[in-house]
């Protein structure tokens, strides 16, 4: 079964997307709210996005993420990818469960090692993204020569235990599913995978529900979830609008 894991990105302190609800209305875009709203909806696990340091690898919105672990009760996951020791140190002292991260395994075995050490490896997850299954290094735009299941199987030799697959469209404007490279990291490297993005609807999701005997275990979902592009969603939104205890309250 798949875990279905709601991101929630933050850029200037708010929601980069907030969730849409009835009849045009937007609900807060307040990134507390946003996280306690998932868990009333009964979300196991969140994955945040610090946008406003995406380029380089760290956490300027450090303070609302902190309020957000805080504010539930479940783990939350955050992405990036970060990009250095300090920055996983960081992520960690504000109770992130797990953390992504997206350099680290170009050459330098020691510093990965220092990582696993201070963190434990089930902590830390390599993050990949690609476009067509090659890899777009952190900062660059543009794939490079190496193949995500190559990287994902250098991963796996320095310590890492998942991936967080994201394929990008060659054009950069939205995201896919490589349902081919996905089973194939999974059958070669036997890594838990998740999925990040891709999904826009429940075709998609069943789609990914089929690897899971290969390691796929879990998607993280932004824009489907936001937009409300399952059919459950619509009595979630006449609940809430209409304050019914029919959700559980968190």
């Amino acid at each position: 079964m798949l875990l279905i894991i709601p991101a929630v990105e933050i850029s200037d302190g708010k929601c980069a997307q907030p969730i849409r609800g009835l009849d045009g209305y937007t609900y807060s875009d307040d990134p507390v709210e946003m996280a306690r709203l998932w868990r009333t909806e009964n979300a196991k696990s969140l994955h945040v996005t610090d946008l406003d340091g995406v380029a380089d690898g760290r956490l300027p919105n450090a303070d609302v993420i902190q309020r957000m672990i805080s504010a539930v009760d479940i783990p939350v996951e955050i992405g990036g990818p970060l990009a250095s020791f300090g920055a996983v140190q960081q992520a960690f002292a504000l109770g992130a469960y797990r953390v992504v991260v997206g350099c680290c395994v170009n050459g330098d075995e020691a510093e990965v090692q220092r990582w696993m050490n201070a963190f434990g490896a089930s902590r830390i997850v390599l993050g990949i993204d690609a476009v067509h299954g090659r890899v777009v290094r952190p900062g660059s735009s543009e794939p490079s020569d190496e193949n995500a299941v190559d990287l994902a199987l250098r991963a796996k030799a320095v310590g890492f235990r998942r991936v967080l697959y994201t394929e990008v469209r060659p054009d950069r404007t939205m995201r896919g599913l490589n349902l081919p490279i996905l089973r194939e990291i999974g059958e070669r490297t036997g890594m838990r995978i998740t999925q990040s993005g891709g999904v826009m609807g429940l075709d998609e999701l069943l789609a990914l529900q089929d690897l899971v005997r290969y390691g796929v275990d879990s998607v993280v979902m932004g824009r489907a979830l936001c937009e409300n592009k399952f059919a459950c969603q619509a009595i979630w939104r006449r609940c809430e609008a209409g304050n019914y205890p029919f959700t559980a309250k968190v």
